[in-house]
């Protein structure tokens, strides 16, 4: 059976999220993008872990809750006393007040922020992590401000003797298998792309998902995929092309005017404008890999570039995504197809060229065939996606989800 999963969202109770971030809000939103297991986020709070009791009583497995036919999985991103970001998957509500209980002493703000700071280093998280049961890997693994590689060299370097029980990495919407794999440490660990969502839309929920292979839902499938058991695995990971990211090359952070680390590195960091400059994705992996060009090893995932189909009706109209133009159209075509995800991979062309005005099926099978090119981002800013004409009939492009399945 295969599943659409994204496994690193947030609630209202993280900084610079929508108020719309509930759990009704959230299972219609997976439900038009395409998602079958979303996470929960910020199950630490104590808000926002109420909620999720009252609406999961007896609506689910152990650890697994079915809301509006959306399957949620308990999670949460913490912050360690380094900066880094640590996403968390539990079992279970046992768990996860196992793990709170543990955790508490070492933090000032674990009942006010979704997102809590820990005063502890990533080996005792990780130690925590494992006597809760919970599964752990870096979040956002490459971001210049709040990940592992910002401010460690290695897996080792930042969860000490616990460097062996880490499982996943997530890649964060800068990098993409190609970058990870360039770093051998990296491959024995299963990689994944979440939206790491602050907002319901179908534009933000899913921007990057994992196709799981499992047999059922269940906090069991959902371990035994993440760790390659059982037959059980990650298939596909889908997620923006990284030069789309906002971090993927070194920028100025308030410009945004993109350097060569040899230029950052003589200018001090500091750009001509008195900004600071921030070293992107591109150039830390440069920085880390032992490898000229990816390796990826048996059973790694496929890798498919993503763009929200909001993005790509706009592109299409000139129009903003968020424009009622665009939205009337983006809801034409759910009626039709019923998730975005539907409509982005694995709907017919033909099908879809009946339902959608002739720019935006061109613009649809422009993406499917990869005819994209991107202005970098960088500093903070969002890189920007051209659709370029779809004319060379030749260019068979991406694959569809079902195509990477074999």
């Amino acid at each position: 059976m295969l599943v659409n999963a994204d496994l690193h969202i947030h609630s209202r109770f993280s900084g610079g999220t929508s108020y719309k971030m509930n759990l009704k809000n959230l299972s219609e939103g997976a439900k038009m993008k395409g998602l079958h297991i979303l996470a929960t986020g910020d199950c630490l709070h104590p808000l926002w872990i109420e909620e999720i009791k009252s609406m999961a009583e007896n609506n689910g497995k152990e650890g697994i809750f079915d809301i509006n036919g959306v399957k949620f999985v308990l999670s949460t991103e913490v912050e360690d006393k380094n900066r880094v970001h640590h996403l968390i998957l539990f079992p279970s509500l046992y768990s996860v007040h196992g793990f709170r209980e543990g955790v508490m002493k070492h933090s000032k703000n674990i009942d006010r922020s979704g997102r809590p700071f820990l005063d502890m280093s990533g080996e005792e998280i990780a130690h925590a992590a494992a006597d809760a049961d919970a599964l752990i890997g870096p979040a956002h693994a490459f971001t210049p401000w709040t990940a592992m590689y910002a401010y460690h060299d290695s897996l080792k370097e930042c969860y000490g003797d616990m460097a062996s029980s880490i499982h996943f990495l997530e890649l964060g919407l800068s990098a993409d298998s190609d970058y990870a794999d360039r770093i051998s440490e990296l491959h024995r660990l299963t990689f994944l792309s979440n939206s790491d969502s602050h907002s319901p839309s179908p534009v933000r929920l899913a921007r990057e998902f994992n196709r799981l292979d499992v047999q059922d839902y269940s906090w069991d499938e959902i371990r035994k995929a993440i760790l390659g058991e059982g037959g059980r695995r990650v298939v596909l990971n889908a997620g923006f092309p990284p030069e789309e990211g906002k971090y993927n090359r070194t920028a100025c952070t308030s410009c945004y005017r993109q350097y060569s680390l040899q230029e950052a590195e003589k200018m001090k960091w500091r750009c001509k404008c008195g900004g600071l400059i921030k070293k992107g994705v591109r150039d830390r992996v440069e920085e880390l890999a032992d490898l000229e060009k990816a390796v990826h090893p048996p059973g790694r995932a496929k890798y498919i570039h993503l763009i929200p189909l909001a993005e790509i009706i706009g592109k299409a109209l000139r129009f903003s995504p968020l424009s009622k133009k665009v939205q009337d159209r983006w809801s034409e075509l759910m009626k039709k197809f019923g998730s975005e995800i539907h409509v982005l991979i694995d709907a017919d062309m033909d099908e879809i060229s009946r339902v959608a005005s002739p720019a935006v099926a061109s613009a649809i099978h422009a993406f499917r065939k990869g005819k994209i090119r991107v202005n970098p981002g960088g500093g903070g800013k969002y890189g920007e996606i051209e659709i370029l004409p779809d004319s060379n009939k030749g260019n068979k492009g991406q694959k569809s989800l079902a195509d990477w399945v074999s």
